[in-house]
């Protein structure tokens, strides 16, 4: 008899309720293994309570029907989580203020910390592993670099790096290209290409189409604390549907699979 490979993220019915306030509700959300996600919306609309949620951060109103699953179960571990996990943001590279070798930075993935733990020093095997990230990313002579001494693009790409070592199967992209340059969102956006391409489930987190790589193929429109929309982003990412998205008149434009977003006067 067949089996079906459960959701790696099921919600249903998952209500956020911060002093009273309902900050998120989201009715019904599936996320199957290796499938890629955009989450789109203005600011405040609950797209990092939305990710706070699959990573256990916040925990939505009790139901009698578990509201939030981790590939079927109810009650995962944390530790299950995370190993699955990886997350990449911008506010994770405000705590980046420490001198220390881009590869202890990356060697820190092991141990969930930004760097080695006191008293802890990696093996050859990790050492091996984080150039391995490194020059996968295309930045392996950064190595011995001080992360103090890096553009931010190359930050974000350490990050990125740092997130691998635990080789997880989904990626979380949270604003990654949020104050890069335009070199810097071209290596971070193909970065998400990468990772995409050797099965990883990408869930990026954004408030441009243009951060939307063409393996995306699926949008989830947040608006007032709620799903606005779910669907294939060539019905959804179009000039009505952001504009109602985002109340401005908005343009949108499509080339080879990237979408742009503009004001219209």
């Amino acid at each position: 008899m067949a089996t079906t490979t459960p959701p790696l993220f099921s919600l249903r019915d998952a209500q956020v309720v911060r002093a009273g306030r309902t900050i998120l509700h989201v009715d019904r959300f599936d996320l199957a293994e290796g499938e890629h996600v955009a989450l789109l919306g203005p600011n405040g609309a609950g797209k990092s309570t939305f990710i706070q949620l699959l990573t256990r951060e916040v925990f939505p109103l009790h139901r009698e029907e578990p509201p939030v699953r981790f590939r079927g179960q109810a009650r995962p571990l944390l530790s299950d989580i995370k190993q699955a996990l990886g997350i990449v943001s911008a506010t994770m590279q405000d705590q980046v203020r420490v001198h220390l070798p881009v590869a202890d930075i990356v060697c820190g993935g092991l141990f969930g910390t930004l760097g080695l733990p006191r008293h802890v020093e990696a093996d050859d095997d990790a050492r091996a592993r984080a150039l391995d990230a490194l020059d996968r990313l295309g930045i392996a002579e950064l190595a011995d670099r001080d992360v103090m001494t890096l553009s931010t693009g190359q930050v974000r790409r350490v990050l990125v790096a740092r997130e691998l070592m635990s080789d997880p199967r989904i990626l979380i992209f949270d604003e990654p290209c949020t104050g890069l340059d335009p070199q810097g969102m071209y290596h971070v956006r193909d970065t998400m290409r990468m990772l995409a391409d050797e099965g990883r489930s990408v869930v990026l987190v954004t408030h441009y189409p243009e951060d939307i790589i063409p393996a995306i193929g699926r949008v989830l429109l947040i608006k007032d604390a709620e799903v606005f929309a779910d669907g294939p982003k060539e019905e959804l990412l179009d000039s009505a549907t952001m504009s109602e998205l985002f109340g401005v008149p908005l343009a949108v434009d499509e080339r080879d699979g990237w979408y742009s977003l503009r004001g219209r006067y």
